[in-house]
Order: C-alpha cells, then sequence, then structure tokens
C-alpha cells in the first residue's frame, strides 16, 4: 500500500488499463454467464451497500429477497418453497448437501456418508465432499449422456444422505431423468436436490415441456442462478427447499445482530445482487425471458445448420443452448482459436468436444464470424497432421 492516498484520476486510470486486460463477452463461446441486464445494473449500484447478513438493518432489501424466492418457488411449481439469495450454484449444492447430511440419522456413527451424484456433476460436489467430509459417489451415464437411474440405485446404501440430479449439465446441457430419481428417491426415503444453476432459467421457458422440478414429488431442493440466464448480476445465486424443516437443520446462533439466527453460509450477503435479481425478474416476467430463451434456442439451431454445412456434427441434439461439436483435436482447436483468432471456447472432458454456450450477448453474426475462423483452423492442415503424428 502506498503511503498517501492516489487521487481520483489516477485511480480510475488504473482501473481502465485492468478492464482492458479483461475480456468482453462479445468473443466469449464458454460461459454461462453473460452482460447483465441494465435494470438489474442500476439495481446493483442502487444497493451497494445493503448487506442481507444483518438483514434487520435492511427490511426494504429483505423484503424483495422473500419476494424473489416467492417468484421463483412459483416459477418451480412451489408457491411455498423457503430458501435464500447464495453466491452461485457451488454455494447452493454446498448447503443443499449439508441439510442433507444434518437431518440424516447415522446408523453407524463411525461410518463415512454418502451422497450420490451423476457423473455430469459439477466440480462443486468435489469441494462438497472435501467441505463436508462426505464420499461423493458417481453414477454412470446413458449413451445421451444422462445419469443412468439404475446406476445411481446401485450406488445407494444405508449412508446415503441424499441423491443429486443435474438439470442444464455444464458439458453438455443435458437434463437427468429426474422423473424416475425422484420415484428413487420417494422409495429410499432420500431427499433429491437438482442443480438447476443454468437450466432453471431456460426449462420453464422452453416451448417443450421438462418435469425437472418441484412438480415431481420427490425433489426436496434446487439450486438455480439468477446471474447465468437470469440476466442479473454478479453474484446471483438461489436455493430453494420445498419444505421449511430442509432450511430449518441449517441454522446458526448470531447474538449480536438485529437478527437472532441465519441459516446461509456466508455471513455478509449482497444486498445489491438481491435488488439485481428482483428488479430484473419484475421487469422481465415470464413473457421477457421466453423471449430471451427462444432467442438463444434460434441461435442455437442456427449454429447446428452452420456446423452442419461444414460438415460438423454436434455430440447430441441440444436439449438448451449448450453444443457440444464433434471435431478432431478439440483442445488443440480451441487454443488455436484463442491465440489467432481471440475466441474463447472450452472443451468437455468425456466424450472430447467443443463446447459452446449460446448466451444473449451473442448474435448470428458473431456465429458467422466465430464459423468461418473455425473452418479456417480446420482447414489449416494442422489438426490433420497432428493426427497423423499420434497413429
Amino acid at each position: 500500500m502506498n503511503k498517501t492516498g492516489l487521487n481520483e484520476e489516477e485511480i480510475i486510470s488504473l482501473l481502465n488499463n485492468a478492464r482492458t486486460k479483461d475480456f468482453s463477452y462479445d468473443r466469449v463461446l464458454s460461459s454461462m454467464c453473460t452482460n447483465p441486464h441494465r435494470i438489474a445494473i442500476r439495481a446493483h449500484m442502487q444497493f451497494i451497500e445493503s448487506n442481507m447478513g444483518d438483514f434487520g438493518l435492511f427490511k426494504g432489501t429483505h423484503a424483495m429477497e422473500k419476494e424473489v424466492i416467492r417468484m421463483t418457488g412459483s416459477m418451480l411449481h412451489c408457491t411455498l418453497a423457503e430458501g435464500y439469495l447464495t453466491t452461485g450454484g457451488t454455494e447452493s449444492n454446498i448447503q443443499a448437501v449439508r441439510s442433507m447430511r444434518n437431518l440424516h440419522v447415522r446408523k453407524h456413527p463411525d461410518s463415512r456418508l454418502n451422497v450420490v451424484v451423476p457423473k455430469s456433476a459439477h466440480f462443486s460436489f468435489d469441494k462438497v465432499s472435501d467441505i463436508l467430509d462426505i464420499e461423493v459417489r458417481k453414477a454412470a451415464l446413458d449413451s445421451d449422456l444422462r445419469v443412468s437411474a439404475d446406476s445411481m440405485e446401485s450406488l445407494i446404501d444405508e449412508n446415503t444422505v441424499g441423491l443429486v440430479a443435474i438439470a442444464g449439465s455444464t458439458e453438455f446441457g443435458q437434463v437427468d431423468p429426474i422423473g424416475r430419481i425422484s420415484e428413487l428417491a420417494l422409495e429410499y426415503g432420500l431427499p433429491l436436490h437438482i442443480d438447476a444453476a443454468f437450466g432453471g432459467f431456460v426449462l420453464p421457458f422452453l416451448e417443450e415441456e421438462h418435469a425437472f422440478d418441484f412438480s415431481l414429488p420427490g425433489v426436496t431442493s434446487i439450486a438455480i442462478d439468477p446471474h447465468k440466464m437470469g440476466l442479473s448480476t454478479l453474484p446471483s445465486g438461489i436455493l430453494l427447499f420445498r419444505e421449511f424443516r430442509h432450511l430449518s437443520c441449517l441454522k446458526a446462533h448470531t447474538p449480536y445482530l438485529t437478527v437472532d439466527s441465519q441459516y446461509t453460509l456466508t455471513g455478509t450477503r449482497s444486498g445489491a445482487a438481491v435488488a439485481a435479481t428482483f428488479a430484473v425478474m419484475k421487469f422481465l416476467g415470464k413473457e421477457g425471458y421466453t423471449r430471451t430463451v427462444s432467442n438463444c434456442m434460434e441461435m442455437t439451431r442456427y449454429l447446428i445448420r452452420k456446423a452442419a454445412e461444414a460438415g460438423i456434427q454436434p455430440v447430441i441434439d441440444p436439449l438448451m443452448n449448450v453444443v457440444a461439436l464433434k471435431v478432431p483435436e478439440p483442445a488443440v482447436i480451441r487454443s488455436i482459436l484463442s491465440r489467432e483468432y481471440d475466441w474463447h471456447v472450452s472443451i468437455t472432458q468425456e466424450p472430447k468436444a467443443l463446447r459452446l454456450v449460446i448466451m444473449p450477448h451473442m448474435s448470428c453474426e458473431m456465429i458467422d464470424m466465430f464459423m468461418a475462423d473455425l473452418a479456417k483452423v480446420l482447414g489449416s492442415g494442422i489438426i490433420s497432421e497432428r493426427s497423423k503424428q499420434k497413429e
């Protein structure tokens, strides 16, 4: 730290210089986040000092949080859902499994507890395992890259605290057979958490109906992220429970605040993110989100058509706005696209493919430019030479 403070112009110059080193979403096809809606940004700035960790001091912001929970619960078919705004899917997943653990009755005190998740589960569940000292058992996927319910059932034992299913997998945007897994949860008397961090603001607004939420009786909790397709500011996540008892087991006493208890993982929480989420959900409504999702799906179909014209097929037909393209040497292609063409894409792990997320900041013109550059990379001879070397 410098001895004397810099003036405002010097600070702004430092900030502007740092900003130039950040990538713009205009060239990003790998992120499940996007530019937040302008109304969300305005609301965020207006409530920048609000702290939901001591919400007795910020009653207006807290009222907005309760309204966000009500709106989201209604969207996910449980008007009486309980919950709170988190920092995102990782925190929501940790808390959901922590609730499962706290409600579990141990038959053997010295045994290690476990939770059964799909092999396609987000890496946050590896953090869950480390933080909570719970074994994360990963069930196999079927040919459509959805979890096998039979594989999940084979991993359940008396030390299993709960099940997890995915509604919008990170790599392929796939939705697990949650109806069948809901039946498993009921059969074995286990809570079922749905990681819908991405899909939660997509699936309800698609033309096709997908049962993934509280409409299924076995679902006990859901993670959904407004800072993704919800177009809120970062960090904005939501954790919902069907019943208060699943939330109440997370209670911590807070003797020196204006409220006597918290159910959250973090103490200090952003009231600005609460306001941003409230504002954008109220502003867009069902019609606005339907238009946003429809536009992303139109661009997704456009990408698939352009890829087919170039002889490139998707790994699976996209259910939502996540596309995995079958290309040779996807890691090499990603490196070249980033280094020489300033495109930022990612790759899937198994099967290997080029992964693209078609977010609201994109356009068909952007897809045309990307596909033209991808064609150059594929036609450069670098990839075919690499393949020969492997042979």
